[in-house]
């Protein structure tokens, strides 16, 4: 029972959001709009309207950044591992891991809609501790000196702090404070494929084959009518 307790408090908190949202199937681009502060990794969002999409990059489909509602900010860049529902919802769904008294919730999750792996956020390993223990389940950790990385400005996934992050040491941390393998506690079954980057459509057609078939109607008419008046006459 206890273990559920993070996605019972998360439906009665998105209860009270009025949350928005909209989406694209590549980037899963979804819009939250939160009425009191959360956590994610590095730093607390105010509440606000925030855009949470994938990162555009074919190969890093687990990491998360979240901007603005007008998406000219970008608040941070995190680490995710694939986190596994058996029912997919079809809505939009944040899950929220508890923090101490007078602390905002956590991000622990995000799912998008009709889909059944969703993005399990990672925490510098600090962070993952204190989370693991008064949640008293494992949480996802990376170290601790990459805190920073999160925030710092991302316009590609080639930049040097976050190729850090990509390519650091994931853990996890457990409640016991046992720092272990991600793959001893976490499920790491790869997401499904996502649709086809969007590209360019096809220019349509020409329409010369349509005049030259009218043109040949226009001519097989005349004849006909030619051929009728002559009969008549």
């Amino acid at each position: 029972m206890k273990a559920n307790r993070a996605l019972y408090l998360s439906v009665a908190i998105l209860g009270s959001m009025a949350c928005l949202a909209k989406a694209d199937e590549w980037d899963q681009k979804t819009i939250f709009t939160f009425s009191a502060p959360v956590e994610v990794p590095g730093r607390v969002l105010l509440p606000g309207t925030y855009v949470f999409k994938l990162a555009d990059s074919a190969s890093d489909r687990n990491i998360v950044q979240v901007f603005n509602k007008n998406e000219t900010e970008l608040y941070g860049t995190f680490l995710a591992i694939p986190d596994y529902r058996a029912k997919p919802s079809g809505k939009p769904i944040i899950t929220f891991d508890e923090r101490p008294a007078n602390s905002p919730e956590a991000v622990k999750a995000w799912f998008y809609p009709g889909e059944n792996y969703g993005h399990d956020f990672v925490y510098p390993k600090p962070e993952a501790v204190a989370l693991a223990k008064v949640n008293k389940a494992p949480v996802p950790s990376m170290p601790a000196e990459l805190a920073p990385n999160t925030t710092m400005p991302a316009k590609t996934m080639q930049e040097p702090h976050v190729v850090a992050m990509k390519t650091a040491p994931l853990k996890a941390q457990k409640p016991t404070e046992e720092e272990v393998e991600i793959a001893e506690v976490f499920v790491q079954a790869p997401p499904p494929e996502l649709p086809d980057r969007p590209t360019e459509l096809p220019k349509t057609a020409s329409s010369l084959p349509l005049f030259v078939l009218l043109g040949l109607m226009s001519l097989v008419v005349a004849s006909g009518v030619r051929t009728i008046r002559r009969k008549l006459l």
